[in-house]
């Protein structure tokens, strides 16, 4: 603990510009980290060897303490902070909506979730960007995800697999494939692709990203998350046998209580697929 906590303070030192508030509120901020850290088990760290597991059970142990939403997007800013120093920005993911901490209103059991009609689809004219609709849509990705990918490489026959380096806090996950329309859209990406990515091969991805934006923009499809709700809410029903309270599914008080043993599961397994680690955040797409 002692070794970590000297090396953050030295990474706190490196310049006054922070993503907190002040250097001296960072370096608070670091120290805590630290003994909690240590706490928590992880006994033999060095500043350069943060990895998702502590940012995860950081946040489990700042949830187990009721903290304000408010003080730990303070510090997951610390840790992003942290993490850009240390040349693993990957680790933290890049928004608190990933972690279920964006706001307070989150859970609203409104559906959130969107589908994507062959009229829509229509209107995209690149065919890379239309195809990343459909990943998204299909294997609940992210529009990161969608875009890296390479289909040949994530397919292994039952489960689309999915590399650190596409993914939000850089975790590995697979995502099982189990219907006709996974496997069709599957197949036709990897068509596409030609054993490369969803990125053509003359663009970058900030340029591949900009191109996706702009292409949703003029076929009037806005907010795409909502693509990785359906997803969500279709595989909370194959799991469950009953619709979510997003879109009008009993809430936890009304399941019995083997409904809500079988209810645990499937948002244990969503999120997973999902790429989260908690059964909580599934709140966000199906309700609560």
């Amino acid at each position: 603990m002692r070794d970590l906590n000297y090396q953050l303070k030295q990474l706190g030192h490196r310049n006054r510009d922070g993503s907190y508030a002040t250097r001296a509120d960072r370096e608070r901020m670091l120290a805590l980290f630290a003994n909690q850290l240590h706490d928590l088990g992880f006994r033999h760290m060095r500043a350069d060897s943060l990895k998702p597991k502590h940012v995860e059970g950081l946040l489990e142990r700042w949830k187990a303490e009721e903290l304000s939403a408010a003080t730990i997007k303070n510090r997951l800013a610390v840790l992003r902070w942290w993490a850009e120093k240390i040349g693993k920005e990957n680790v933290v993911a890049r928004d608190n909506y990933a972690y279920g901490v964006e706001r307070r209103q989150f859970v609203t059991n409104q559906d959130k979730g969107k589908d994507l009609d062959s009229a829509t689809l229509d209107q995209v004219s690149s065919p890379y960007v239309a195809m990343s609709l459909q990943l998204q849509e299909a294997f609940g990705l992210r529009r990161e995800e969608s875009i890296k990918i390479c289909p040949t490489w994530a397919d292994q026959g039952n489960v689309l697999r999915l590399r650190d380096s596409w993914t939000k806090g850089g975790r590995y996950r697979e995502v099982p494939i189990g219907t006709e329309r996974q496997r069709t859209v599957l197949d036709q990406a990897k068509r596409l692709a030609n054993g490369g990515s969803l990125i053509p091969a003359h663009l970058t991805y900030r340029a591949q990203l900009n191109a996706f934006k702009a292409q949703c923009q003029r076929a009037g499809i806005n907010r795409v998350h909502g693509l990785r709700h359906r997803y969500a809410q279709d595989r909370y029903v194959q799991k469950t046998g009953w619709q979510c309270p997003a879109r009008g599914g009993p809430t936890k008080k009304q399941l019995t209580p083997e409904q809500r043993s079988i209810d645990q599961r499937a948002r244990l397994e969503i999120s997973l697929e999902l790429g989260h680690g908690r059964g909580q955040v599934t709140a966000i797409y199906l309700g609560r």
